[in-house]
């Protein structure tokens, strides 16, 4: 039998916030590492959400690791500073975000084409040495020969880990992964490789690692979204019963709508909207017509009601 991988829970902006995080590590686990979205410079500053969001206080996970994004060295150790007052040891470097509006200044995969750019940018990682560095990346943003003129520099500097998510940034998440792009890659890397991208079921952890059996991890965003018990099926070998499966997510579901509730202070409409993002890649083999009645709901009793139903049906 195959050895057991690490299991990461790849960041999603708006998504895998604290509390979701700290509900999803309490009632499923099986995740050996957890991620923070990528903190970032807005008009010279933090986000006091991105602040809040990396607090020690505010985090119940058994392993953290908080990301950051920024197209300048100046701009990366402004944030990592932020990081090591906050008491961490480490730090995961965004090289693969695909929003046009933040690659297009060479933020995330945008910088991938401009070899000198991410070697300035890197630079922290030799200049703060009592930091664990590690870096999640594509395939470039144009072409897949962009991350094979990167990784001579990626080898020579002191990294942790290095994920790749085989896409292009143009390509945001559509085609399919590009497996031969990864071996590419692959092959050329020295450092501990994780595979990120398209990893949908327990079956698609065990295809990726018979595939590549030197990985060293994997990395699942979507996925757990969708199935909040992958990594935990994989772990144990087994797949959740029906029942198994909806009291656990009723249990995380309540989990983070209390904790949310207990925040926002926006009113009905902003916590409406907050756990109506909970649902979105959530369940999709469930019930349509349950699934349809939560996205529709425009008043917090509507969607309490369609939450209950929804339960109640599976």
């Amino acid at each position: 039998m195959m050895q057991q991988l690490p299991i990461h829970f790849a960041p999603l902006q708006g998504y895998t916030e604290a509390f979701y995080r700290n509900a999803h590590a309490t009632v499923f686990g099986g995740i050996d590492t957890y991620y923070t979205p990528f903190v970032r410079i807005e008009k010279e500053s933090f986000r006091n959400k991105d602040v809040r969001e990396i607090d020690f206080a505010n985090n119940h996970v058994p392993h953290l690791v908080p990301q950051l994004i920024a197209p300048s060295a100046e701009k990366a150790e402004t944030i990592l500073s932020l990081f090591i007052e906050k008491g961490y040891g480490e730090a995961d470097i965004n090289l693969g975000c695909p929003f046009p509006l933040l690659a297009k200044r060479h933020n995330g995969s945008g910088i991938l084409p401009y070899p000198e750019e991410v070697k300035t940018l890197l630079g922290i990682v030799v200049k703060y040495p009592q930091i664990r560095f590690s870096v999640k990346m594509r395939l470039g943003w144009e072409n897949p020969e962009e991350c094979l003129a990167i990784a001579p520099l990626l080898n020579d500097l002191p990294l942790r880990q290095v994920t790749m998510h085989p896409r292009l940034g143009k390509q945001q998440y559509k085609g399919d992964v590009d497996l031969k792009g990864f071996a590419a890659f692959q092959s050329v890397c020295k450092h501990p490789l994780i595979y990120n991208g398209d990893i949908k079921r327990r079956e698609d952890i065990l295809r990726i690692q018979e595939q590549f059996p030197m990985l060293a991890g994997i990395m699942i965003g979507r996925g757990l979204l969708a199935n909040p018990a992958l990594a935990l099926e994989y772990k144990e070998n087994r797949t959740l019963s029906a029942d198994e499966m909806r009291n656990k997510l009723h249990s995380m579901h309540t989990s983070v709508y209390s904790q949310y509730a207990a925040q926002l202070e926006g009113g009905e409409g902003q916590l409406l909207n907050k756990m109506k993002t909970f649902w979105e890649y959530l369940a999709p083999e469930a019930d349509r017509k349950s699934l349809k009645a939560i996205h529709k709901s425009g008043t917090l009793q509507k969607y309490n009601q369609a939450v209950l139903s929804f339960f109640g049906q599976r």
